[in-house]
Order: C-alpha cells, then sequence, then structure tokens
C-alpha cells in the first residue's frame, strides 16, 4: 500500500505512463486500502502528477458509529497531502448524504468560501483529517471512484488556446471540455451538470486545471487515468516532433555554470531582504536548460504560470537576469527591486477591500541563460519544490505552444488564488518557524564528535547544514544519519581537508550552490599532538599549525565573502572550536597548544574586521571531551595519560573529571550548546569573545 519508488518524469519529450497495477497486490486490501494503493501508484509516478498534486476519491459503504446502520461514505485525499506518499489517515471522510445536502446552502459562486466552512459539519468519525477544496468535483459526481490529476502533458492541453481542439481530436468527444473556473463549490456545479448534459462523457478536461475522470472500481479508475494521460503524451510528443521547442536556442549553457550558481546565489540572496532569510535550489535538468537558453525565455517567462497548484509555488512570474552582467552587484540589486516594485504593483492592482496584507513580494524563480533555474524559498524543501513546480511550468508552456499559443492564468484570477482568505488561514495556522529557519551553516570536521553534535543542534533548530570532513566515508555516513533524522533536504557533505586551499573553495562552493549562500561557519577540523619539545619534530609543528592555523584561516577567507553578502540581513556568525590549551599552558604539547592560541587570536582580528559587515566571530574553548571525540580515540589519548602517568582507559576519564573544579565530564553536546548559542540570535551582540567549556580550569580563565 505503500508509495513505490517515484518515476521521474523525462525532459523530452513527454513521458508515456504505463500501468503499475498489481492483481496479486490488490487482491489483499480492503476498499479503502485499494484507494490508498490506486491513490500512492498515481502519486509515485511523476509522469502522472507532480508533487502534492491530484487528489483521488472513492465512496465506500461505512457503518455508521452513531446509528450502527451502513450509510455511504466518501474517502477523499485530505487538505494538503499527497497523494504519492500518504497513508490511510491522509484522507478526510466525510458523509455522502451530508455532502449532497450542502447544496440547500449554495446559492451561486459568491458562497464558494461560505459552502468550505460547512464541509467539517459533514466529517464522518471525527476524522481530524481537513477536506479539501476540491472536495465537491468528487462528492458531486455520481461515481464510485474519482481521479483528478493534473500532470504535465494534461496541462499543456488545458493551457493552450489549441487545447479545446486537441481534446476534441484525441479523444472524439469522450472527454468533455470546462471553461477556466477557480476550484470550489462552483466548479463541483458546473462539473456535475456538464456530465449530467453530457452522459457519454467519460472526462472532462478542466481548463488550467487538469482532467478529472471517473470508474466503477478501483483498478479501472487508475487505468483509464493512466490511459488518458498516456493519450495525451502520444499526441503532445507528435507535435513537438514538426518543430523545435520555445522557438529553439539563442543561448548556450555555460560549462561553468555550477561555478557561476555558486557564485551569483549568495549575492542574490543577499539582496532578498525581508522577515525572513532565504534558502536555495539550482537546477540546470534539460527542461530549465531548453527553457533558459530559448529564443522565447523573455516572452514565455513575462506571462507566469497557467494551473493553480504551480503559480502558488512559483509567485506571479520568474525573474529573468542578464547572463552578461552576473558580476554587476548593483544590477543584480537593480533587478530585484524593480521585482519588488512589480509585484507591488500587482498587489495593488488586485487586492480586494478583505485581502490580507502584501506578502513577501521577492522573486521565487530566478531564470539564467546559460545557467539554469534558481529558486527561493524560506525553507530549502519549498525551495526545491518550486523549481520542480516551475519544471512542470516549462514542460507545461512547451507543449502548450506545439499546439496553439500557452495561456497563463489571468492576473486578477492568479491574485484571487494567492490571496484567498482561505489560503491566508492556512498559513496563519502554520507552527512558528524554529529559531535557526533560513540559516545556512558550514561545520568543518563535521564526522567528529564536536562537529557532528554541532550540526546536530543546528540542523535540530531549523538550519541547513553542510558537513566538511577530510574522511568522506566518515562524513557521508553522518550525513545520510542527519538525512533520517531532519530529512534529505536540509544536509549535504563535502569531503574537505582544511589544509588544501582547493577542496575548502570547493567545499563552500558547493554549500552555496546547494543551500544559496552561508549564515554560520563552525570551524573546527583538528588534530592534536603531545610530545616534549626536544621530541617535537618539525614535521609535527608543522602538521598541527597546518591544520589549527592555516585550516582555520583558509575555512574564513574563503567563507568571508558568502557572509558579507547577508550583511543586510543582520549579519552573520563564525565560531572557532579553540581549546583549554589556547589559553592554558600545557607541558608536553607545545604545537598543539600554541597552534590553538594561534587560532584564537586570529578570530579575535577577525571580530575586528568583520564588525562592520555585521560578522560576529567567537571562540569555545573546549577541555577533554573525550567521549565521542575521534582525536581521543588516537595517539592522543595515549599520549596524555603517559604525560600523567596513568591508564589511558577509564582512568584518564576519571582523571580529567576530577582536574575540573565542577568534577564533571564535558560531551560533545556541551560544545554544541556553546557553538549553536553563538551561532544563534540569541548572542547576536557577542562578538571577539571566548566560553570556555571545560568544568571549570582555573588556570584557563580568561583574562
Amino acid at each position: 500500500m505503500n508509495a513505490q519508488t517515484p518515476i521521474s518524469a523525462a525532459a523530452l519529450p513527454f513521458a508515456v505512463p504505463a500501468s503499475r497495477w498489481d492483481d496479486s497486490v490488490a487482491a489483499t486490501l480492503s476498499p479503502a486500502e485499494l484507494l490508498l494503493y490506486r491513490s500512492n501508484l498515481l502519486g509515485s509516478d511523476l509522469t502522472v502528477t507532480n508533487f502534492g498534486g491530484g487528489n483521488t476519491s472513492a465512496k465506500l459503504s461505512e457503518m455508521d458509529p452513531l446509528t450502527g446502520q451502513s450509510v455511504k461514505v466518501l474517502w477523499v485525499k485530505g487538505s494538503g497531502g499527497d497523494i504519492g506518499s500518504m497513508k490511510l489517515d491522509g484522507f478526510a471522510t466525510l458523509y455522502q448524504n451530508k455532502l449532497l445536502a450542502l447544496e440547500s446552502h449554495y446559492s451561486g459562486p459568491d458562497d464558494d468560501d461560505k459552502m468550505v466552512g460547512f464541509l467539517p459539519h459533514c466529517t464522518f468519525n471525527l476524522n481530524a483529517r481537513a477536506a479539501s477544496i476540491d472536495t465537491p468535483l468528487h462528492s458531486l459526481l455520481p461515481f464510485a471512484h474519482v481521479d483528478h490529476v493534473h500532470p504535465d502533458a494534461i496541462i499543456a492541453l488545458a493551457a493552450s488556446s489549441g487545447g479545446e481542439a486537441a481534446t476534441r481530436e484525441i479523444w472524439g468527444g469522450k472527454i468533455g471540455w470546462l471553461g477556466w473556473k477557480r476550484p470550489g463549490y462552483t466548479l463541483g456545479v458546473m462539473l456535475r451538470d456538464y456530465v449530467a448534459a453530457n452522459p457519454h462523457v467519460e472526462g472532462v478536461m478542466l481548463a488550467g486545471h487538469g482532467i478529472i475522470c471517473w470508474a466503477d472500481s478501483a483498478r479501472t479508475c487508475y487505468e483509464h487515468t493512466v490511459g488518458l494521460i498516456a493519450d495525451a503524451a502520444n499526441y503532445l510528443n507528435g507535435k513537438l516532433a514538426e518543430k523545435p521547442a520555445f522557438g529553439g536556442a539563442i543561448a548556450t549553457s555555460s560549462p561553468d555554470r555550477a561555478a557561476i550558481a555558486a557564485d551569483l546565489m549568495p549575492r542574490l540572496r543577499g539582496q532578498m531582504t525581508g522577515a525572513r532569510r532565504k534558502l536555495g535550489h539550482w537546477s540546470d535538468d534539460a527542461e530549465a536548460m531548453e527553457f533558459v537558453n530559448s529564443a522565447e525565455l523573455e516572452r514565455l517567462a513575462a506571462l507566469g504560470t497557467s494551473c493553480p497548484d504551480h503559480f502558488l509555488r512559483t509567485k506571479i512570474a520568474p525573474l529573468v537576469l542578464d547572463p552578461a552582467r552576473l558580476q554587476d552587484d548593483a544590477y543584480l540589486a537593480e533587478k530585484i527591486a524593480a521585482y519588488r516594485d512589480l509585484y507591488a504593483a500587482y498587489y495593488e492592482r488586485c487586492k480586494r477591500p478583505n485581502s490580507p496584507a502584501m506578502r513577501d513580494p521577492n522573486p521565487v524563480v530566478v531564470l539564467v541563460p546559460g545557467v539554469g533555474r534558481i529558486t527561493f524559498a524560506t525553507d530549502k524543501t519549498t525551495a526545491r519544490l518550486a523549481g520542480e513546480f516551475y519544471g512542470n511550468a516549462i514542460n507545461v508552456m512547451r507543449g502548450a505552444e506545439a499546439i496553439g499559443h500557452y495561456i497563463a492564468l489571468d492576473e486578477q484570477e492568479a491574485f484571487d488564488i494567492e490571496y484567498w482568505l482561505l489560503e491566508e488561514a492556512k498559513l496563519q495556522r502554520m507552527p512558528a518557524p524554529k529559531p535557526m529557519a533560513g540559516r545556512i551553516a558550514l561545520v568543518t570536521g563535521g564526522a567528529g564528535g564536536i562537529g557532528a553534535a554541532t550540526a546536530a543542534r543546528l540542523l535540530g533548530e531549523g538550519a541547513c547544514v553542510m558537513l566538511a570532513d577530510r574522511d568522506g566515508d566518515a562524513v557521508e555516513e553522518v550525513r545520510a544519519g542527519f538525512a533520517r533524522q531532519f530529512g534529505k533536504d536540509v544536509v549535504r557533505a563535502a569531503t574537505c581537508d582544511v589544509t588544501d586551499e582547493a577542496q575548502v573553495s570547493a567545499a563552500f562552493a558547493a554549500c552555496a550552490r546547494e543551500f544559496g549562500g552561508l549564515d554560520v561557519l563552525v570551524a573546527n577540523a583538528g588534530i592534536a599532538s603531545s610530545a616534549p619539545i626536544e621530541e617535537t619534530t618539525v614535521e609535527l609543528w608543522d602538521r598541527n599549525y597546518d591544520v589549527l592555523a592555516k585550516g582555520y584561516f583558509l575555512t574564513a577567507r574563503v567563507a568571508w565573502p558568502l557572509l558579507k553578502a547577508m550583511k543586510e540581513q543582520g549579519g552573520t556568525s563564525v565560531v572557532f572550536i579553540g581549546s583549554k590549551n589556547a589559553v592554558a599552558a600545557a607541558a608536553g604539547a607545545s604545537a598543539y597548544a600554541s597552534a590553538k592560541a594561534a587560532a584564537n587570536h586570529l578570530a579575535r582580528c577577525l571580530a575586528l574586521e568583520g564588525a562592520p559587515d555585521g560578522i560576529r566571530v567567537n571562540v569555545v574553548n573546549p577541555d577533554a571531551v573525550i567521549r565521542g571525540s575521534r582525536i581521543w580515540d588516537g595517539d592522543w589519548r595515549k599520549e596524555r595519560a603517559g604525560t600523567h602517568g596513568i591508564d589511558p582507559g577509564a582512568e584518564l576519564e576519571e582523571h580529567y573529571r576530577q582536574r575540573s573544579m565542577l568534577k564533571r565530564d564535558v560531551l560533545p553536546e556541551d560544545i554544541a550548546e556553546a557553538a549553536y548559542w553563538l551561532a544563534s540570535e540569541a548572542s547576536a551582540k557577542s562578538t571577539g569573545n571566548m566560553i570556555n567549556v571545560d568544568a571549570g580550569n582555573a588556570q584557563a580563565f580568561v583574562r
């Protein structure tokens, strides 16, 4: 019953879906489970529907918990769900007889919002899942099983001036056509009446929406839906073979587009001022590059998207940039300011007396010839999905233009959907963002105890994190664990030796390209060594200084322009993980201790340099973080135990515990807590400081 592995839609031509129904699976399922199976099959196939799109239903016989009598219940995908990944609790369940009785409260299109308020009164069995706005499309049709999907091939027909004629040509009148109407009860009534007046139709194309079809069984309904999409895809593929898409290419894809995106995204992000910081997503997939390089880019991009699902995630229109001017920060600022003005003018033209206040006017989609598609949102998943939905919009435009002219949503209709009071109420019910939402952190030594603990603390508070570590296998293992815990969108990993300038640059470029920039640098990568001065070789001395001084210098230097880009958004934070030994002399560890002292003093220098640009630089000084540390798992444990003349096992931990004033162990999570505080807005007025997390050591008191 669970969703199968998603099938990706091919960029060119339209992918043709095929049935994946398995009778051996279906035979074991209850009627409700069959609906879920059908829904998951449809939703996990990206040639059938896009993420979060479409809805499915079945009218099933259930026992009324109050009367004990059998009643007809509409099971329909609930509000906000995804049919590809949902479970049974993703369906709203409503009394079908009560849904039909709602029409007595309906007197015309102005009642659409009012009718939504009646849906909860029809709830069956106290189901807490809210019914979606599309519920009337399912309840007012008399059929047992109904699918409403909007894959690219279908929307291409629904959003083209030639779509109605193509619908007649493809299906010979078996599929009807209804002109555009915003989702709601009125559309449900229009659909019901159309089907009643045309009893021969087997489905209806809803202009701008998608297709709705029906059948008497779950399998027949599923295969009917898939077959209709295949028909549309095959038809469009034939038309697309006749001429180049979007007027053909007038630009070429840059071989350096990944590096260009990494350089551009932080500078764009820094200009997108507002209540919350943005996360970015870059794509150079086939449909993006074909579109941004095409002759028709400017004309089609200005029209915006057609399907409400696409529009809600991508805004009224994208921002198109001149690839020859990407290094000009003044040009970027001018373009983003002009977009905000354009959006404000759109709001003023279209607002109603009761419209909510204008929302964030910054662009969501940025298109760059030769480079690709960049999308921004307040969280990484939404940024990624916005890009994917605009990719769907590109496919729609390609198909629509092959049979006529692409038709975008009317501006007023688009506004009324974006600023729908019901949508606003949904937004107001969303939980408050976590403290680090919209922040991007890079943690060096990310596979080690302190690094991983710090990354987990930041991820837990809503940040996106790039883990950097010289041990590629170890850092990938940590990343995979965090992806399972926090979601795959918010964490990335890079193999990076902090003593290698090229690797450091590559890690930060990857962070900028994957997330859009940088807000927090946690410089943590480290080593440790212990030896009397006469036994300290030049190689040992250099190795300590390479990692603990040069490594901190290189990471800070490469991070600096990314951090400076966020000056207008409240600034950024650098946290050096230092050491008690940076302020307290240690016999037998001169290379390590003096290198740590150099790094700590570098932090103070950087605090002076960074202040004018809003970059705060602070230090956390741990001591004896033994448990969970990769450094203490190596020679350092034996060397320090030898210095103190004790056993390197449990006796060493007891030694350090008793040496502390508080007689307590210091754990990676303790260091992470201090690093998080210094990275967060809670310490917004702190820079050039050191915090000792050492369970108390008078010798390390900062003087």
